[in-house]
Order: structure tokens, then sequence, then C-alpha cells
């Protein structure tokens, strides 16, 4: 261990003296050119906020409403003065993991070189504008995270956590799944498009989502659904139709960081006004993960995915055919020799849910947006299978940060409220809201209350509390099995009997089985997982692994 420890310590130093560590650290963006005067934040309700140029409010369906307008550092100044205590509890839900994993100090003085030599590049590839806004929220971080690295560049930092989520997929952090129709798929011809943003980085993350909109100096008025301290986009759409979300490709790990995803789309939803400059836009970023940019615009009626990665890019375009889907493998002709691609698209579960939204809009030939919302809270596999709750292979695996439908052309937009895509679709209309808000000096909600979808009764079902009876125990069943402890028998009958059609729940109790040596109960346990919908390949070699082994005991 002493030794691992000096060639780890030897080679962050060395890292962080060579490789341009040092300009990155020291690169700050000039906002001398913009407006330097502080907002000041009047507090309405202890949960509505104004400054002159922007507000923050809470709605009745607990998501958060903010509008800002200004130059970059204008924009970042006044949304960190608004969202400050926002920001504080989201730093903490993301990084509060990072104490318990690395709890020594001289472990996190490691992790903070190791953050900056990972990182060196990115300054590079973000243009000056949103840097100047990451500058600007920065001025309201907390200290309890200073370990990691100073405000500015840990907000920056913060930006390429999507990205490596997806790098790291295995881990399970992502599996967006989008769709569009138009023309004759639609109940208007007009564009509909329908996504769920299924990163998940705990459930205190997920709860204060922000619908932010945004009138910038320059560029396109914009809305998107983000989190505090969040200044990319995931998924938004801008005053000329344009949307923008995105969806993970296989990637490898990266070694270097470059122009976050969020950022690129944030660019995209700024500047691009149909498809066309959207795709110059990208053209013109490095990036260093695979994603599917899914682009649908008003202008053009139809939608698009840009697939852009470290050493390709590519644009996938239906042909004879009015409706498009996206899961989390590319489709362009430029990925068709991709290994990596056709790979993932064989082992997970992208394909079985790319599948599945077709099977779900074949059944659906007038795709309206109740009905778009409908196939985004989809719990079942295809043909209707039970699959079990929580399954990656399901459109709706109950966990997403949030799903989205957008109609570009009436500039419409439904955000999901908690829990996951359950709660009210609440709509706004971006021409409202843009003509509107200026005058709202009383921070009134931004929503259209009467065109909210209805929430979903699932959630008041005992399938649902069974389901987060389900998550709790999963969670104790890995920390058993991670640490060597004891669960109470009757523990192992309560996993199974909260989410029976899942395979994992039988996995986790094979596991735990296989380690206290009860090789029968762990054996009837996996050969029970075989019989349930297992999400990927390895997942499935992982189980039939295990039984190979325990029969081998067996027979000792």
């Amino acid at each position: 261990m002493k030794l691992a420890t000096y060639i780890l310590t030897s080679f962050l130093f060395v890292s962080l003296m060579s490789c341009g560590v040092s300009n990155s650290l020291e690169d700050v963006p000039d906002v001398s050119a913009y407006n330097q005067k502080i907002p000041e934040r009047e507090k309405i309700t202890d949960t509505s906020f104004s400054t002159k140029n922007g507000f923050l409010t809470k709605n009745q369906f607990g998501q958060w409403e903010l509008y800002v307008t200004g130059d970059p550092f204008q924009i970042g100044l006044q949304t960190g003065s608004l969202t400050q205590e926002l920001f504080e509890k989201q730093e903490h839900a993301f990084l509060s993991k990072v104490d318990e994993i690395v709890p020594s100090k001289f472990k996190q003085k490691l992790l903070r070189k190791l953050l900056a030599w990972y990182n060196r590049k990115m300054y590079l590839h973000i243009p000056e504008e949103y840097k100047s806004e990451i500058l600007g929220v920065s001025k309201y971080a907390g200290d309890d995270y200073d370990y990691v690295a100073d405000d500015y560049l840990r907000i920056l930092y913060f930006h390429s956590a999507h990205d490596i989520g997806h790098a790291l997929q295995d881990l399970m952090l992502v599996g967006c799944s989008s769709f569009a129709a138009w023309g004759n798929k639609t109940e208007d011809s007009d564009l509909i498009i329908g996504r769920n943003f299924d990163f998940y980085a705990g459930d205190d993350f997920s709860k204060d989502k922000i619908i932010a909109f945004v009138k910038p100096t320059n560029g396109y008025k914009f809305m998107s659904v983000t989190w505090a301290g969040m200044m990319g986009v995931v998924s938004g759409m801008n005053d000329q139709g344009l949307t923008v979300t995105i969806n993970a490709g296989k990637s490898d790990i990266p070694w270097v960081a470059k122009t976050p995803i969020s950022i690129l789309t944030r660019e995209i939803l700024q500047y691009a006004s149909n498809i066309d400059e959207a795709i110059e836009i990208a053209k013109q970023r490095q990036v260093f993960v695979s994603e599917s940019i899914f682009v649908g615009s008003a202008k053009d009626n139809r939608a698009i995915t840009i697939e852009v990665s470290p050493n390709n890019f590519g644009v996938y375009e239906v042909e004879n055919s009015n409706q498009l889907i996206c899961s989390n493998h590319f489709q362009s002709d430029a990925y068709a020799d991709d290994e990596k691609n056709t790979k993932h698209k064989a082992e997970s579960h992208s394909q079985y849910r790319y599948k599945r939204m077709e099977e779900l809009l074949n059944e659906t030939p007038k795709l309206t947006p109740q009905l778009a919302v409908d196939i985004l809270r989809n719990k079942e596999g295809l043909k209707n299978k039970t699959i079990g709750y929580g399954n990656e292979k399901a459109l709706n695996q109950l966990l997403a940060h949030h799903g989205i439908v957008f109609k570009p052309a009436e500039g419409m937009v439904w955000v999901s409220s908690n829990p996951y895509q359950l709660g009210e679709f609440v709509a706004y209309n971006l021409n409202t809201v843009f003509n509107e808000a200026p005058k709202n000096n009383d921070a009134k909600p931004l929503n259209n209350k009467t065109l909210t979808i209805e929430e979903d009764p699932f959630q008041y079902t005992e399938a649902y509390l069974d389901y987060e009876k389900y998550r709790i125990l999963s969670r104790q069943f890995e920390k058993a099995i991670s640490n060597d402890e004891n669960l109470v028998p009757i523990m192992l009958t309560e996993l199974q009997n909260t989410n029976p059609e899942y395979w994992q729940a039988y996995y986790l109790i094979g596991k735990y089985n296989y380690e206290k040596k009860y090789y029968r109960a762990a054996l009837n346990a996996f050969e029970k997982a075989k019989t349930k919908e297992i999400t990927t390949v390895p997942d499935q070699e992982q189980i039939d692994l295990y039984i190979k082994k325990i029969k081998r005991k067996l027979d000792e």
C-alpha cells in the first residue's frame, strides 16, 4: 500500500507540474466589460425572492421558477444571488458522498490535485461568456467543499459531472429516452418531442429542480430544466422554437476534459434558430464523451440527432418517416462501423427501450402532449410485459431527474414535478413568460395552470409504496454485502415481496447468500432471477457465473 501511495502521489505531483495545470488553475475570465453591480436580493416570502432583473419563486407543484436577464456576468450574479440556498443544498447532495468515500484529509488533497490534472484543458474549450456566468454564480458558493477546488473552479468542474456520469455508464448514472413526431404522426401536424432525463445522483439531488427562463443580452431567449449552480443545458427550448436534449452514447473513460456537453447544448440553444445552425455550432466544439444531441425545430418542423464523440461526428435524420426515436446508441452512418457502439447496442438496455418507444408510438397514431406524457410514464416492457419497477429496460425507470414534453410551434413546454415523472407535468408558454416576466415584480408563478397535465395516480398505489420500500431495502442489502454485515432473515422475504418481478431483487438475495456461504439458497435465488427480464448482457453473464461457481462448490 505504501508503494501504491507513493506511485500515486508521484504521478499526481508530476501531472500537476505539467500539461498546463497551473495555467488552468490561474485562468479567470475577464468580466471588466460587463456590469459589475452586485444585485440586491429582496426576500418576498420564504420561497420567493427578487432582484432588479430577476426573480425566483416556488410554484404549487414544488418546482422552482427562475427568471434572469442581463449580460453573462450579471446572469451569473443574479442566478447565484437568487439560488444561493438551493446551491448550498445541491452541492451538499452531490458532494457529501465524497466525504463518505474519501474521509481522509490527505486523500482529499490528492483528489483535488487529480481533479486539477483531469480538468487541465477544460478552460480552453468553454466560451468566455459561459465562464463569466460561472464566475458570477461562484460568488455565492459556500466554503464547505473548498478542498475539492476553489469556488470558481469547483463550479466549472461540476459542468463535466454529467459527462463523467455518461463515461461511467456501467454504473447506471444515466439511461435517457427521447422521441419526436410530426406531420401525419401528430394530431395537428406540429412537432411534439418527449424525453426522460434519467441522470441519477441521489434522491436529494432531484428534489429542487429549477425551471430557468433566461434573457441574455446576446442570442435568443430560452428556458431549461436545471439545478442550482448549473449554467449548461440538458433539456431546453428557445424562443425560436428550437429544442435540445441529450442522450448518452457509449464512451471510454476520458483522460482529459474538454467541452462539457451541457455547455455545447447551451450554446446551441442560445445561438441557433434552426437545425442547420445547430449542426454548425456542434461542429465547432471538441467534446470528451460520446453523446446524441436531440434537436427539434419549429422552423423545420422535424427533429434530428447530432451524434458527437471525441473522434467522430454524425447527423442522423429519418427518411420517409415523421418520427424519430433516440435512446443511448448512435444511428448515423458515421458510426455504422463503430465497434463500441455496436457492442453497446447489443449488450445494454438501449435497444430494448428504443423498441419499446417504437412499439408505443405505433400504438399512438396521432401523438398529443398528453399521449407523449403517457409514453414517458410507461413502466412496462415490450408487449406490456411486467418487468419489475426500476428496471432500466423501462422508459419510466422511476429515478428520472425530470421528464419533459415540447411543442415548439406554440412555444409550449411541459415539465414533470416530483416524484420522478409521476407528478403533474407543469405547462409553460415561452411567449407569455418572456412578454410578462419583466413586469413580474411580485415573483408570481410563470406556469399555465389550465394546461397542466394531471399527475399519475400510480404514486398513490400500494405498488408504488412497495417500490419505495424496495429502494431502501436494496441499499441495505448492498451495504451489508459490501461490509459483510448480517441481515434479519425476514428482510430477504421483504425484498422479494416489495418488487417480485424485478430480477435485481433475486440477484441481491443470491449474492448475499453466496457471501454467507448459503450456497443452496443462493442458487435458488440466482435461478429465480434468470426467469425475470434481466437488464443487460453483462448482468446475465454475472448471474450465470455465480450459478456455475455455486454448482461447482455443491459438487465438491
